[in-house]
């Protein structure tokens, strides 16, 4: 017997003194005929949402009661075993459809209060966008056989990927949602090719036939052209409204291939609570003390056999004992490890703080939990003298950035500062001492302050992508301007139908991370669509712009630029500063520099007390007594003042007004 475990990129410290349980999601085993894996795990205390799942929910829901029953697992052969997937564009009606499927199979009872049910988190429900990838057990009955159907809800957004790229890697097969009115968007071909480099079964559904301006033919078409899957495969539904959703459930069975692959061969091909299993990765026994299925919260069995997805718990004292993309075997029988999950790679990093140095330990705790919960984020300690102890965080985007500081202050009412995203360089070192110190020529910089100067480095490397934009024809030369003022180089452009046009552009990251969305939206009044991929890294000569308040250099303000931009975005992030900055009692100098050379400047005025208001008429000299006085006075107070920077200054700074 073999457990798979996904893939953890990132650094999570361990901070429970006390035993971790975890539950396992995924099996992989392997019988006389086929070979199967199911996957992930959860901590066992988490009732809010899973911690390293690819597919998970946790959350108590209302369930039948012949749920509460117990269910004899053998009855499941791998034959009437299905994984699948939802993925989509954003909003495009995945979790309204994975509601309808639990409604069908009676995994929840049938009420107009089902909304978003497999969406747990109060972001997700707030901003009516699915974050964390989530999965149910649904039982299917299709020509007098029952089906244990494996359910798995994605995100939609380009920042989330990677969780429909781990979901995408225990699945036979995916339910591909195309709006009827937006039609095929930029990360729906994203999605798409996961799934087809992953081999996987595509069914494609054209959902939200009901709208009023809704072209099912014209969607279908647009697949055919794009994916080259035949009209007629195409499932017409409604899922707000049910219609046709029987027909998906009939669908998944008839087309998915039951079982996922494997390379191991297994003794027995079964689980049972008791057994002994060992870490490939750390050597370390645990006994099975649990295990059971999601229905869609956690219903203990007996057993789990080849195929069927649930949760094991086993003993863990510590967190670090649960590495996504270990391969957990039985005691007895040695196996090679599993090939796990491809590893989230941080896009984004950004500094984080707490508000007040006080709260530190009450921060720490809280990322701790958080990153449990998400670890696709990358955490290592960072200081700063104006911010004081903190942490340098990766993200896969910047909303993944929101999303992760807004469940901060929601779930762990934490008040903290977040400085400016910024993206990952490299540098080609030429200094022997600084080589013989990395102890390699080629170093990855994540914090701009510690970027290294031009003289002892080769060539700086900056990250790119490959974006795609689908949007109307309409809107075609307002994008191309907008492209190449972020200096892309244009790929490919071809139109999906006869109005519908999807361009391919390279990118540089750090042109399009923190507002190229918004803006592109607003450009093509909302109808264009986003989606990039890294495209590794490419030379460019990138240069480090500071900014000085009234000469000392603010550290979270430091970013990176290209040589040809320098003066207009300092000048830029100059005149955002001085509305951003309240003023003082003193003048405060703002300033962009690079290296010793000032490039930019602008100055916020000082408050200025009228002291001349008691002086009706007299000599001039004693007006001009009362000036000096007040101006060596404002003088002094800028030698020794010190300015606060608005929490939101951080991000505003960096946010550009293309023309």
């Amino acid at each position: 017997m073999q457990l798979s475990l996904i893939k953890h990129q990132g650094c999570v410290t361990p901070f429970l003194r006390h035993l971790l349980d975890f539950r396992v999601f995924q099996t992989r085993q392997r019988s006389q005929y086929c070979n199967i894996a199911c996957t992930v795990i959860r901590h066992r205390w988490m009732k809010r949402a899973p911690v390293f799942c690819t597919h998970n929910t946790t959350n108590k829901m209302i369930s039948t009661q012949a749920d509460k029953e117990s269910i004899d697992m053998s009855k499941f052969p791998v034959e009437r075993i299905r994984n699948f997937s939802i993925i989509a564009h954003v909003d495009h009606g995945k979790s309204t459809l994975a509601d309808r499927l639990l409604e069908l199979t009676g995994a929840i009872t049938t009420t107009d209060k089902n909304k978003q049910v497999l969406d747990k988190l109060q972001v997700e429900r707030e901003r009516g966008i699915t974050v964390k990838a989530q999965t149910a057990s649904l039982f299917y009955k299709y020509q007098g056989q029952t089906y244990l159907l494996n359910l798995i809800d994605t995100p939609g957004h380009v920042d989330f990927s990677y969780e429909v790229s781990r979901s995408i890697s225990a699945c036979q097969g995916v339910l591909l949602i195309v709006d009827a009115n937006q039609g095929i968007q930029a990360q729906t071909v994203a999605n798409f090719y996961l799934a087809f480099e992953a081999q996987l079964t595509i069914i494609p559904v054209i959902n939200k036939i009901d709208l009023k301006n809704a072209d099912p033919e014209r969607v279908e078409k647009q697949i055919e052209k794009v994916f080259d899957i035949p009209t007629e495969e195409c499932i017409r539904i409604s899922a707000k409204l049910g219609t046709n959703v029987e027909q998906v459930l009939q669908e998944v069975v008839k087309r998915l291939p039951p079982g996922v692959v494997a390379n191991i061969a297994l003794f027995g091909g079964y689980l049972s609570k008791g057994d002994r299993i060992i870490s490939a990765y750390l050597g370390k026994s645990y006994e099975v003390n649990e295990l059971g299925l999601l229905r869609p919260d956690e219903h203990p069995t007996d057993r789990l056999y080849a195929g069927q997805v649930g949760y094991v718990i086993a003993g863990m004292k510590e967190v670090k004992e649960a590495q996504i993309g270990d391969t957990l075997y039985h005691q007895k029988h040695l196996v090679e490890a599993l090939p796990g999950f491809k590893p989230a790679k941080a896009m984004v990093f950004a500094g984080m703080y707490p508000t007040d140095q006080s709260d530190y330990s009450a921060l720490r705790s809280a990322l701790e939990k958080l990153t449990l919960n998400d670890s696709s984020v990358t955490v290592q300690r960072d200081s700063s003298l104006a911010l004081g102890a903190g942490w340098r965080l990766g993200f896969l985007g910047l909303l993944h950035m929101e999303v992760f500081n807004q469940r901060l202050e929601q779930e762990y009412n934490a008040s903290v500062i977040v400085t400016a995203p910024t993206v990952p360089y490299k540098a080609i070192l030429s200094s022997a001492k600084l080589i013989k110190e990395h102890g390699k020529e080629e170093i990855t910089i994540v914090n701009p302050a510690q970027f290294p100067d031009r003289s002892v480095v080769k060539e700086y490397l900056e990250p790119m992508v490959m974006g795609t934009i689908i949007t109307p024809d309409d809107y075609i030369g307002k994008i191309m301007s907008i492209c190449l003022n972020r200096r892309a180089i244009q790929k490919n452009m071809v139109y999906i139908d006869d109005h519908r046009v999807m361009m391919k552009y390279l990118f540089p990251l750090n042109e399009i991370v923190v507002d190229f969305y918004d803006l592109l939206k607003s450009m093509s009044s909302g109808y264009a669509s986003f989606d990039y991929e890294d495209a590794g890294y490419q030379v460019a000569h990138v240069i480090k712009m500071d900014i000085l308040l009234n000469g000392k250099p603010v550290e979270e303000l430091t970013t990176i630029v290209h040589k040809d931009r320098a003066y207009s975005a300092g000048k830029a992030m100059c005149e955002r500063l001085q509305d951003a900055i309240p003023r003082q009692m003193f003048e405060i100098a703002v300033q962009a520099a690079i290296g010793s050379k000032v490039i930019a400047r602008e100055t916020i005025k000082a408050y200025k007390k009228n002291v001349l208001a008691k002086c009706y008429g007299g000599d001039i000299t004693r007006k001009m007594k009362l000036l000096k006085k007040q101006a060596e006075g404002k003088k002094k107070m800028r030698y020794i003042g010190t300015v606060q920077v608005p929490k939101d200054a951080f991000i505003n700074v960096l946010k550009r007004k293309d023309k």
